[in-house]
């Protein structure tokens, strides 16, 4: 292959109103961690502002923060949540606590946590021809203004003391039934199920799914971790991907 060849824009894949993601090319340019998430070593630091072209409706975004899940849980996330495209701008759909089910942009989001959002391809090489992403978007958005699952998140938190796990067994139907609203990756794993027709952790029941068994799904890719560029500031192209 031809260097000008190599160099030709990236291939551009299916997203949402016409706000397509651009497959990401791995030049070797972009700073790399020794670690990355769930102990990757391919782990990438790209700023908003370059990331956002490549990000589809309907990546998974987790971040790395302490919270709950992260200490009593089984890997560094600590909380999930869907990106998704509105009329050329990037939102972050997610459950969030002390907040409840909202959409915020995921500029705002970034900037707030810079450097500890990793962004996961959602259905890498298309394996689930079956996955519905504008329905599990769908899904998420229509819980927007519901309340946190501070019952679920406590009830999973309790999975992992070790008295608990001698009498206890994970459950995994998905079909109990559960009038108590959804954590952040509970959220998630019901929209891929429900709205999106795929259960990302089949093993695991929505309610007891952690952002480490979202990170350690097939059903997801690592990508990149986003970064603030506090220079540029947002930015809105309406052009092509807003």
């Amino acid at each position: 292959m031809s260097k000008s060849s190599r160099q030709q824009s990236p291939a551009i894949h299916a997203g949402w109103r016409g706000h397509p993601a651009r497959e990401l090319q791995d030049t070797g340019e972009t700073p790399a961690s020794p670690r990355g998430p769930s102990g990757r070593v391919t782990d990438r630091v790209l700023s908003y502002h370059e990331a956002r072209q490549y990000i589809a409706e309907g990546d998974l975004l987790l971040f790395r923060r302490r919270g709950l899940i992260s200490i009593a849980g089984r890997g560094v996330h600590s909380h999930a949540a869907k990106a998704s495209w509105w009329d050329g701008e990037l939102f972050c759909l997610e459950t969030r606590e002390l907040r409840g089910a909202r959409a915020v942009t995921l500029s705002s989001q970034v900037e707030e946590h810079p450097g500890q959002i990793d962004v996961f391809e959602t259905n890498p090489d298309r394996r689930w021809m079956e996955y519905d992403r504008r329905g599990a978007s769908r899904f998420l958005r229509r819980l927007a203004g519901s309340p946190y699952g501070w019952f679920n998140l406590v009830g999973t938190a309790l999975m992992h003391l070790p008295w608990v796990r001698l009498f206890v067994r994970a459950n995994t139907d998905d079909t109990a039934c559960n009038r108590h609203p959804p954590f952040c990756s509970q959220a998630v794993a019901m929209a891929e199920r429900l709205g999106g027709h795929v259960d990302p952790v089949p093993h695991l029941a929505d309610r007891l799914t952690e952002p480490a068994d979202l990170a350690r799904s097939p059903f997801y890719r690592y990508r990149f971790t986003l970064q603030w560029n506090e220079k540029k500031g947002p930015q809105i192209n309406t052009d092509q991907h807003g």
